[in-house]
């Protein structure tokens, strides 16, 4: 039985992981640091804490973590207040699901960000609990982030369904004790091996209806 269905945010919803990419890129060259292209493979999925002091260590950003967190929340914002990154179909997904059951957010964005975007999209009032993994111990692809949620949601974790779109996000989730729709994400498609753990694969937000999610929990 399904109880709620928690959705990811980025990549998934928002089409925002190179925008990720490209705002800590931009800073780290600005003020002197030492980019490198495994940088973003890295970084994502991991929570706040994790990827500023990923900034601050690997990548030899001299601002302290919490400094450095501000600055790319802030540059976030900016771009999010010109033009949200919508990926097609996504409110329309949202509102689709919101009809049949409880939704849950769970999310490596910082919770600004997570509040700007449900704000800007006008779904903020469909979802009953939003996690950022800044909230939680560790960052995806551990399962803290979407045990939260679901703790925060009221059900258990094996009675819900999560959406994700990332390598880390499937990890996650499935650690968590979910069925998972994978919907991958088109700049950084998760390898087939972690696909494989999803319970039912997607090509785009158009399909992810109610007989798809009640096909992810049912699968053995």
């Amino acid at each position: 039985m399904i109880d709620a269905v928690v959705f990811d945010l980025d990549g998934l919803l928002l089409d925002t992981e190179q925008l990720w990419d490209e705002v800590r890129e931009r800073l780290v060259r600005e003020r002197g640091g030492r980019w490198h292209d495994r940088a973003q493979a890295d970084m994502m999925g991991m929570s706040s804490k994790e990827w500023s002091r990923y900034l601050h260590d690997e990548l030899g950003l001299a601002e302290p973590p919490e400094e450095l967190n501000r600055l790319v929340v802030e540059r976030m914002e900016g771009r999010y207040r010109r033009q949200l990154p919508l990926v097609e179909g996504a409110v329309e997904a949202v509102r689709r699901l919101a009809e049949r059951w409880a939704l849950g957010l769970a999310s490596s964005s910082n919770r600004p960000l997570i509040e700007l975007a449900l704000e800007l999209m006008g779904v903020a009032e469909l979802f009953r609990a939003t996690v950022s993994s800044e909230e939680v111990d560790r960052g995806k692809p551990a399962p803290d982030v979407y045990l939260e949620a679901a703790r925060r949601l009221g059900v258990r974790p094996e009675n819900a369904v999560a959406v994700e779109d990332s390598a880390s996000g499937i990890r996650s989730a499935k650690a968590a004790g979910m069925g998972v729709v994978a919907i991958p994400n088109a700049h950084f498609r998760p390898p087939d091996e972690v696909l494989q753990l999803a319970d039912v694969r997607l090509e785009s937000l158009a399909g992810l209806t109610p007989n798809a999610v009640e096909s992810a929990s049912s699968r053995p």
